[in-house]
């Protein structure tokens, strides 16, 4: 495909192609589910089409098998618009027993009501975010998440990112959607004010049948941008809501919230609780995220040149940011991202866990004051694990790597082996 972008789920998609007769692919629409599909496809359904669309919806409910008809790999996008074809695609995988056959692509969660059978063995899924900075050709990539696991005596000393504290703030701002990365000025930032227009006004409705106010939608939106990264609770969320519409349930407002999370707009970071503090002192609720920083701006109201002037606040929109990042960055590794907190305010702002046991600690600090602050939390974290092991018969693994991400300049490896690494020199 002429003028693609390559993303990090490239590679997974690939290997999924080998290995299962369909591969789903599902995330936040504008993300660049469909391009990557057509990357690789030979023929496509799109069932959004709107000259074709009523067709080919009458045609899945009579005889779904006429629609997977074409040169393989077969893109059917958005697929859930006619959840039939999804026992469809499986039926015909397993009377082809060929590899590669299907791709599907979805901005919601399937809905286990409208499929008679999981996929499992036929459909695998592979997740995809909005652009990280590698992929967006804002991060230079010279230091890789594999590789830092791979090696444990990896040289990273003096390993510079080109990001200023300007850019990643418009980095964020303006987010990791394909379409805006062609425009090179605050136009950019139009692109996730309109997505959170498009979400309200219409997908929170229809993801699920069940109608709800566009601006409750907003509303719930914007409380969760001012809550965004930290602990707090629905109550908290609620309360912030009702000061300014009139008043809701908390069932209402988890309607909503399942809604966003069905859509892909948020995906909160759940708690670690390893067993080295009694389970009354670690924090278990979820750490409030966007798929993308530029949501929580957009939601909020507020412009690059603001957030210069307030950089703690954008200290909470760069740790979602990096989260989004380490997402996409990890996710061939079988990443998965829990945070650490305790009574005690010892913390871990990500942790890492990969599929073959390892795992990383690591804190997000945006400028070179803090970085000893989140150093010494690490070392005292993994300080408390070692002590563990000498207490109890349970041996708990200690960390691989002791992370440190900053929007500095300058990777370097501290005396006490903590990493302090730029974000704008991450990619896989």
């Amino acid at each position: 495909m002429k003028n693609y972008k390559k993303r990090v789920v490239d590679k997974e998609l690939k290997i999924n192609m080998e290995v299962f007769g369909a591969t789903l692919i599902v995330g936040p629409k504008w993300g660049g589910k469909t391009t990557t599909g057509l990357n690789i496809a030979k023929s496509v359904l799109r069932l959004q089409d709107p000259d074709n669309r009523e067709e080919y919806l009458k045609t899945a409910s009579i005889k779904p098998s006429v629609l997977l008809k074409g040169d393989t790999p077969r893109l059917i996008d958005e697929w859930q618009d006619a959840p039939v074809l999804w026992d469809a695609v499986r039926l015909e995988v397993d009377q082809r027993q060929e590899m590669g056959q299907f791709i599907l692509t979805g901005s919601t969660t399937i809905n286990k009501e409208n499929i008679m059978h999981s996929g499992v063995g036929r459909i695998a899924k592979v997740k995809m975010y909005p652009m990280s900075l590698y992929e967006s050709s804002e991060s230079n990539g010279t230091i890789s998440i594999s590789d830092l696991f791979e090696t444990e005596s990896l040289d990273i000393d003096g390993i510079e990112s080109q990001l200023t504290i300007e850019n990643l703030i418009f980095a964020a701002c303006r987010g990791g959607w394909p379409s805006s990365l062609d425009i090179d000025d605050n136009r950019a930032l139009k692109i996730a004010r309109e997505y959170i227009n498009n979400i309200c006004d219409i997908d929170i409705s229809t993801v699920d049948g069940v109608n709800r106010n566009p601006q409750l939608a907003k509303q719930i939106i914007r409380s969760y941008a001012r809550n965004i990264s930290t602990l707090a609770k629905k109550t908290v969320i609620l309360r912030d809501i009702t000061q300014n519409t009139e008043s809701i349930t908390i069932k209402t407002l988890e309607s909503y919230l399942t809604a966003l999370n069905n859509l892909y707009v948020i995906e909160d970071v759940p708690a670690w609780s390893p067993s080295i503090r009694s389970a009354s002192a670690i924090r278990s609720g979820n750490k409030r995220e966007f798929t993308d920083p530029s949501i929580a701006v957009a939601a909020m109201g507020l412009t690059p040149e603001q957030l210069m002037l307030n950089l703690n606040t954008f200290g909470f929109i760069f740790e979602c940011l990096c989260i989004r990042d380490l997402r996409v960055y990890t996710q061939k590794l079988g990443g998965r991202l829990s945070y650490y907190h305790d009574r005690y305010n010892l913390e871990a702002d990500a942790v890492v866990h990969l599929d073959n046991g390892k795992y990383a600690l690591i804190e997000f600090k945006l400028g070179s004051k803090e970085i000893e602050m989140g150093a010494n939390q690490l070392i005292e974290l993994k300080e408390l694990i070692i002590e563990n092991n000498e207490k109890n018969s349970e041996k708990m693994k200690v960390p691989d790597l002791l992370i440190v991400i900053t929007g500095g300049k300058i990777a370097y490896r501290l005396d006490n082996g903590v990493l302090v690494i730029p974000i704008g020199c991450l990619k896989d």
